[in-house]
C-alpha cells in the first residue's frame, strides 16, 4: 500500500492507496494548522490505527504539495512512518505526461497528477474540473499532455467573501438549494453562491470546448466540493472523487520504479 499525501491551500487530503485505483481510506487535515512533524506523524498513525494499519504495510509515502511551507513536515511524517525514502511529486517529475505549456515549472503538482490519471484512466480528451480552494480546469489529451486550462475561485471563496465585506450577512454552509429563490437570508446567500457557481462552471466548459473543438471531451469532476455540485451541472459526465489521490499513487509507483531502474544500473 501507499500512503499518498495532496497538499492543498485549505485542506490536505491522506489516502491509504491499496493500488493505482483503490483507495481505501481517506481523510482530511486542515492545511491552515501548524503541526510539527512529530505531532503530524502522531495524528496519521492515529488515523491508520482506526483502520487496523501498521506502519510495515505501507511501502511508499507520496506527496504533491501546492504549500511548499508544509513540505518539510510532510517529508519529515511520511519517513517516519514508512521507514522509505518519500516520493515528491511535482512539474519536474519525470512522469509520462507533457505540461505543454509556457511556463511548465508552474504548474500545481495535482494538475500533474491529475493529467497523469486522465491519461492512465480514460485514455481520451479530459477536461478534469478540480473543485477544491480554487476551482480549476484542466485540459487534457488522450495522449497525456496538459495544454493549458482555467483557474476561478472556488465555491468557499464566494461565501466568505460575503462574509468578510458586508457588515448584515452572515456566514452559512453550501448546500444544494431545495428552489431557487430563499426566503431568508441564508438561504439567500446560499442560493446565490451555489447557482452562480453551477452556472459559471457549465458556461465555462462549453467555452473550453468550444475553442478547443472538441465537443466530445470527457469531462471528470474532482475535489471535495465534487459530490455536492457535481449533480447539479449538465456538463460533468464523471465524478471521480479519488482523481487526485489516484495520480499520486500512479505518480509513486513511475518514480519508484525508475528510482530502482537507476540504482540496479549503479548510476
Amino acid at each position: 500500500m501507499q500512503l499518498v499525501v495532496d497538499v492543498g491551500n485549505t485542506e490536505t487530503v491522506v489516502g491509504l492507496a491499496a493500488s493505482t485505483t483503490n483507495v481505501v481510506a481517506e481523510w482530511r487535515v486542515s492545511s491552515s494548522v501548524q503541526r510539527t512533524g512529530d505531532e503530524m506523524t502522531a495524528l496519521i498513525r492515529a488515523f491508520l490505527a482506526g483502520e487496523r494499519i501498521d506502519g510495515s504495510e505501507i511501502v511508499r509515502g507520496v506527496v504533491g504539495s501546492v504549500v511548499p511551507s508544509s513540505n518539510y513536515v510532510w517529508n519529515k511524517t511520511l519517513r517516519s512512518i514508512t521507514g522509505v525514502p518519500v516520493v515528491t511529486v511535482g512539474p519536474d517529475s519525470d512522469l509520462p505526461i507533457v505540461l505543454d505549456v509556457e511556463e511548465p515549472l508552474t504548474v500545481g503538482a495535482d494538475r500533474v497528477v491529475n493529467t497523469l490519471a486522465a491519461k492512465e484512466m480514460y485514455g481520451r480528451d479530459t477536461i478534469v474540473v478540480d473543485l477544491g480552494t480554487a476551482t480549476t480546469f484542466d485540459c487534457i489529451t488522450a495522449d497525456g499532455a496538459f495544454v493549458g486550462g482555467v483557474i476561478s475561485p472556488g465555491l468557499r471563496a464566494g461565501l466568505d467573501w460575503l462574509s468578510a465585506r458586508t457588515a448584515m450577512l452572515p456566514r452559512v454552509e453550501l448546500r444544494p438549494p431545495v428552489s431557487v429563490i430563499g426566503r431568508r437570508t441564508e438561504t439567500c446567500i446560499q442560493n446565490g453562491v451555489f447557482y452562480q457557481a453551477v452556472e459559471a462552471i457549465d458556461g465555462i466548459v462549453r467555452r473550453i470546448r468550444k475553442e478547443w473543438g472538441q465537443p466530445d471531451t470527457l469531462v471528470v469532476a474532482t475535489g471535495g466540493f465534487a459530490g455536492t455540485i457535481a449533480p447539479h451541472l449538465t456538463t460533468i459526465e464523471t465524478v471521480e472523487p479519488f482523481l487526485t489521490l489516484y495520480g499520486l499513487a500512479m505518480a509513486g509507483e513511475h518514480l519508484s520504479s525508475l528510482r530502482l531502474a537507476s540504482l540496479e544500473r549503479g548510476v
